[in-house]
C-alpha cells in the first residue's frame, strides 16, 4: 500500500464537473493498493497518517499532526502508484484488482474517519481532476507491505 501525502492549504477533486471532495488546511493523499495489500496495511497506515507530524507548531517546527491542527484529509484513489515502468508504456499488473481495491479503499476511508479526522474523497475508478495548493511544499510517501515475518 502506498500513500503520497501532500500538506495543503486547500484541495479539491472534481468528477464530471462536480466537486466530490474539498478541504482547506490538511492533507491531500493519493492512495494506491498493491496485489498483496489487505486490511492490515490499511489499519496501520490510517493510524500513521492521522499521527504524522508534518504541520508547524508555534516555533515553526514540524511537530503537529493533521488531528492536532483540526485539519482534514482528502483521500484520492490512485492505482497508477503501482505503475511498472520498465518499458516506456507503464503496466499496472502490480496494482490490486479494481473490485478488491474499491473495497479496500472504502475500508481505508472508514479507518481514517475512526481516527477522528474529517475525510473527503474522490471516486474510485472515475476520471478525476485534482486541484491543490501544496503548503511548503511538503510531500511525503508512506508505504507499508507485510510479509510473513511482520
Amino acid at each position: 500500500m502506498k500513500l503520497v501525502i501532500q500538506r495543503v492549504t486547500h484541495a479539491s477533486v472534481e468528477v464530471e464537473g462536480e466537486i466530490t471532495g474539498q478541504i482547506e488546511d490538511g492533507l491531500m493523499v493519493l492512495v494506491g493498493f498493491g496485489q498483496n495489500d489487505s486490511e492490515k496495511e490499511a489499519d496501520y497506515l490510517a493510524r500513521k497518517l492521522a499521527k504524522l507530524r508534518i504541520f508547524h507548531d508555534d516555533e515553526e517546527r514540524m511537530n503537529l499532526s493533521v488531528k492536532d491542527i483540526g485539519g482534514k484529509l482528502l483521500l484520492v484513489p490512485q492505482f497508477t502508484l503501482y505503475a511498472h515502468t520498465k518499458k516506456n508504456r507503464p503496466s499496472f499488473h502490480k496494482a490490486l484488482s479494481p473490485d478488491k481495491a474499491t473495497l479496500l479503499f472504502d475500508y481505508f476511508v472508514e479507518k481514517c474517519r475512526e481516527q477522528d479526522v474529517e475525510v473527503e474523497t474522490g471516486i474510485f475508478g472515475a476520471f478525476m481532476k485534482v486541484d491543490l495548493l501544496n503548503n511548503g511544499p511538503v510531500t511525503i510517501i508512506l508505504e507499508k507491505e507485510y510479509d510473513e515475518e511482520n
